[in-house]
């Protein structure tokens, strides 16, 4: 049969010095009745462009489908592992059968390879990209550096790409429909507040603003964001504090670990003179006392 023609190929596959198989067999390409293929349920793409299966669909007219689809066999019918799009188009043509090679595999195998043939293509959105890599990783307990491998691409991009999954789901949506670009939304998931992720979203696309310019305005956010809380002043050690203070006559500061168990006191000075006599005070020595050689000190 033509490919995706439903029309006889001259004397057909005797023509060619090829048999006709009863039964589709492992590796070969046949015409199977597009009713009998179901959609694979691993799919990773969410949204199919009208315009875009519609202009696949003229060209199946046109030359007929020249790739065939990959399926496996399921009970008495067909289950797709890969070529959607191309099932699509082919059912808005009113093909009745469609040239498709049949796989047996291990259900595991069958996602793994609707998912990489979809990456590999390279026209999914970044939601659909990014999500893709996230089944690929927990489903199949890949490393983010096997799943890299997998589909050609490097373990940084893998990163990147899923990060943005930790973006709030109207964002991502943005990325979906292609409001934001990759470079406008990565920079937003430095805000850690889902509310500014989304002032900062409403501005991007309401002034433009280009990539270089939302990485400027996500940096001026993070410098205008207010400091974590201080601690509650301890009035104990206030009180040792001021004690100090006005023994030693100069600033003083204690300073506790997060245990509160060690810590350390800083005295400040201004001067080899103010350093001998806060010496001297700290060690009961007269400031004059040979101890300590001035010229060996330097401020």
């Amino acid at each position: 049969m033509g490919l995706g023609k439903n029309q006889p190929l001259g004397r057909g596959l005797q023509a060619l010095g090829l048999k006709e198989h009863p039964e589709p067999h492992d590796g070969a390409a046949l015409e199977i009745d597009i009713d009998l293929i179901s959609p694979n349920p691993k799919q990773p793409r969410r949204a199919f462009s009208d315009e875009a299966l519609q202009s696949l669909a003229e060209s199946i007219r046109q030359y007929g489908l020249i790739q065939p689809v990959v399926i496996q066999k399921k009970g008495g019918a067909y289950e797709l592992i890969a070529g959607e799009r191309r099932l699509r188009a082919a059912k808005l043509c009113g093909l009745t059968k469609i040239p498709a090679v049949v796989r047996d595999c291990a259900p595991q195998v069958s996602a793994e390879l609707a998912l990489i043939e979809n990456l590999q293509r390279e026209d999914l959105d970044p939601v659909e990209e990014a999500s893709a890599y996230r089944a690929l990783i927990q489903e199949f307990g890949l490393t983010q550096e096997q799943a890299a491998e997998k589909v050609g691409r490097s373990r940084v991009h893998v990163s990147n790409m899923m990060r943005l999954l930790q973006l709030p789901e109207e964002i991502q949506q943005y990325l979906i429909d292609g409001v934001l670009s990759i470079g406008q939304a990565r920079p937003l998931l430095q805000l850690k507040a889902r509310q500014a992720q989304m002032e900062a979203a409403a501005r991007i696309i309401d002034q433009e603003l280009s990539a270089r310019q939302v990485e400027a305005m996500v940096r001026a956010m993070l410098r205008e964001e207010p400091p974590k809380d201080a601690p509650e002043p301890d009035a104990y050690l206030e009180s040792m504090q001021d004690r100090m203070k006005m023994h030693l006559g100069t600033n003083v500061a204690i300073r506790l670990g997060r245990n509160k168990k060690k810590g350390k006191i800083e005295i400040s000075f201004a001067s080899e003179e103010e350093f001998e006599r806060l010496l001297a005070i700290l060690t009961d020595e007269p400031e004059d006392g040979d101890s300590f050689s001035p010229s060996s000190f330097r401020v």
